[in-house]
């Protein structure tokens, strides 16, 4: 069963986003997946990057506004590596992935 989000992702402006940016892998988790997400909730993605093509803090910065311009509203981009511990499990079992490279 496919779940509906209380947000819309253009898939054409993520797919060429992923791309741009060497991700093979964006995903949706946190509140957008809960019944807690209200108006003010950000967007949390997991991104996976290719091998060798991990950006920097600034770079990571500046994509996490590209593409808060991309669904209008506030996104924050995590990679697994980042996750605690504690949780990170929880999270790659729960994620909704939005794009996978080819």
């Amino acid at each position: 069963m496919e779940r509906t989000l209380p947000i819309v992702i253009p898939q054409e402006k993520l797919t060429d986003f992923c791309q741009r940016h060497h991700i093979c892998k964006l995903s949706l988790f946190g509140s957008v997946l809960r019944n807690d997400f209200t108006d003010e909730s950000d967007v949390d993605f997991l991104v996976e990057f290719q091998p060798g093509r991990v950006p920097g803090y600034l770079r990571l910065a500046r994509m996490e506004n590209e593409l808060s311009d991309l669904i209008g509203r506030k996104a924050d981009l995590r990679t697994p590596g980042e996750l605690s511990r504690y949780f990170r499990q929880d999270v790659l079992d729960l994620a909704v992935v939005q794009y996978v490279q080819n």
